[in-house]
Parts: C-alpha cells; structure tokens; sequence
C-alpha cells in the first residue's frame, strides 16, 4: 500500500474576524495541515475599553470557536511585551518626532510576519498564513511577487510593502482572489458564528479610535511629556500656543486657531522648534519628497529612475509618479500631478500595475 505524502503545516494567525477564519477554513479545504494561533498584544489598561477590537479578548474566544468548528487545533501566544516594545512605542515616538505613524506597517512586519513564524517553525511549519486581501506568488527562481488583491475595496498590499522576500516566501494569501461578500458567504454556508462580525475600522490598541487620549494616557504614566510650542502661519507670524505637536498632523483642520478668511490646515510640524505651521488648502500641495528605509521586491535595489504609481497612504488611490533612487534605501518621488497632505512617517508605496515594486517611509522635507 502506497504511503500518503504527509500535508504541508500550516499556521494561520486568526484574529477572531470573519477573514481570517474563511481563510483557516479554506486552507484545510485545500488539504494543508491547518493550525491556528491568535497572538495576545493587549495591554491590560485598554483591555475592557477595547473588548471587541482584534487585540481584546473576545477575538481569543471567537477564534478559538472557530478552530473547533473547522476541526484545527488553536493556540494563543503572549507578545504582549514585545507588541509594545515594537509597536506601541514606536506610534508614540512618531507622534514625539513630528511624524504620522502607521503601527499597522510596523505590526505586519515586526510582529505578525515576524513573531508569528518563529513559532510556527517551532511547530514544523512550512508556511504562516493571514486573512489579508493580497496575493504573493512563488516563482520558480525562489523570489516572491507580492500584488493586490483582486477586491479593489479590500486591497490591504499597501500594509505589507516592508515585508521581506524572506517572509513573502513563507506566506499564503488565500483570500487573495477573493471579495468580501463571497468570504461571507463561505462564512455563512459553513455555520461559522462571525459571518456577520462588522470589521474592525480603529488602530487596535487605541481605544474608541481617540489618539490623543491614548498618547495622554501614556504621557501620564511616565512617558515623555507632551512637547508644547507655537502656532504660526506661513508668514512666520505666531498664531497662538499649543499643548505639545503630538496632538497634530499634516492636514488636520479641527483644533486650529480663526481669525482667517480661509480655511487653516496643518502643512508642517517642527520638532525642533517645535512648531505647527498652519496654511491655506494650496500649502498642502507637494510634487516631490523623500522616501526613506525603502524596501524594494526586485532582485537588486533600482538604480535608475523609472515610473510607478505611488499610493502616500492606505486610502490614496494611487498617482503616477518618477522614481528616482537615491541609494539603495532611499530614493525621491516626483509626482506627476501634486497630491494633498504628503504626510512625513506614512509609507509611499509603489505600483506597476498590480504588483508592488516596494517602497519607503516619507521623510520630512529637510531629509531627516
């Protein structure tokens, strides 16, 4: 009697949402070897503010639902330290350094692709596996291409830019081909109890999506106070104070001192000085900036300028742009069409068509 080749293990970090348990589900249905694991990052002062957000602790109880209606085993890890270490400090001290921080970025990288598999090896695993609506293909050369996904309204390849050839190797996208009303009803047909679960539209460890209330919070348990300055228009006329730059970003309009004709937005903030800069609409225009600490999916960092389309945040549709390397992890974009509140700390990510190229961190204007 031939012996069966034994399946492939995976393991699937499963939030407790309705896309990463169709994904677990799918993947079993595909004869992989399924185990599923839900990290712990909470910190307990958000736990009973944050019950239902994908850090708290109903996503344990709902995933691990799952797992047993699905037939997988389950396990839950502890990164509560390091989540903090990594993420947490990290979308305080952007705030600090007058930048806009994208812990989501940071949290695929460092943590889900990062912490995830050094457990999943230890399980025996050849693959992790998420919920995220993109595709990643294997090619026979041993690079991976990572692309969209085919639902244009759930992309999320824009949060996974940074990830290494290395963890794109080890990863599966099942949901990648897929769109969210076809993963409901998967969820549906299948009696799985999160079918309806709304998904979750906050950062996950801050609480009713208020940032300025959680980085107080923080301010007041021994962090770095917050860093009070200025208001100043354009002109270098002083405006009014402020009660620290961490309370501001590039575009807000809400908080600022009238007296004007016209609308004032936040164009720039000033660590240093620790000033806001506050301008008309047109301020917040920019044809070029700097990216930094780019990562780019090709078998060598580009040297030469070429053409994408650029997306300078999650929501931003994407806009054609120059590409001109500045080194290997460096580079400066030219945007064919100037785009409002270019925000330094947000990622730039660069398209040719569906695939992604790579891409960097946008940088404040002096290169710092």
């Amino acid at each position: 009697m031939q012996q069966q080749p034994t399946p492939i293990r995976v393991v699937i970090g499963m939030s407790g949402g309705v896309d990463s348990s169709v994904a677990a589900y799918l993947l079993k249905e595909q004869g992989y070897d399924v185990v599923g694991m839900t990290m712990k990052v909470w910190l307990n002062d958000c736990i009973s503010q944050a019950e239902d957000a994908c850090c708290g602790p109903s996503a344990i109880s709902d995933a691990r639902a799952v797992a047993h209606k699905i037939g997988i085993p389950h396990y839950v890890i502890d990164e509560s330290l390091d989540f903090e270490k990594t993420v947490i400090d990290y979308f305080a001290d952007e705030y600090r350094a007058g930048r806009t921080p994208n812990p989501c970025v940071i949290c695929n990288e460092k943590v889900k692709f990062g912490a995830l598999w050094t457990k999943a090896a230890a399980l025996g695993a050849s693959f992790i596996a998420t919920g995220h609506y993109a595709r990643v293909e294997h090619l026979e050369n041993g690079r991976s291409v990572l692309s969209k996904g085919t639902d244009t309204h759930k992309d999320q390849s824009y949060f996974l830019f940074s990830l290494t050839q290395e963890q794109l190797g080890r990863t599966l996208f099942p949901l990648g081909d897929m769109s969210k009303p076809e993963i409901r009803e998967i969820a549906r047909r299948i009696g799985l109890k999160v079918a309806e679960k709304a998904d979750s539209q906050e950062i996950c460890f801050v609480p009713g999506n208020d940032y300025k209330a959680f980085l107080r919070q923080r301010a007041g348990e021994g962090q770095a106070r917050f860093h009070k300055g200025g208001i100043y228009d354009t002109t270098g006329r002083r405006l009014a104070d402020h009660d620290g730059i961490e309370l501001f970003t590039i575009g807000q309009r809400k908080g600022l001192p009238g007296g004007s004709k016209e609308p004032r937005y936040v164009i720039d903030i000033d660590p240093a000085s620790r000033r806001v800069i506050v301008g008309a609409a047109a301020d917040l225009l920019t044809e070029r900036f700097e990216i930094a600490r780019c990562r780019w999916h090709q078998s060598e960092a580009p040297t030469e300028p070429f053409e994408a389309v650029v997306k300078i945040r999650y929501g931003h549709p994407g806009t054609p742009a120059t590409v001109t390397p500045q080194g290997p992890d460096r580079a400066e974009i030219c945007l064919h069409t100037p785009q409002r509140a270019v925000t330094p700390g947000q990622a730039a990510v660069c398209y040719d068509g569906e695939r992604v190229l790579g891409g960097g961190w946008i940088a404040r204007h002096e290169g710092a």
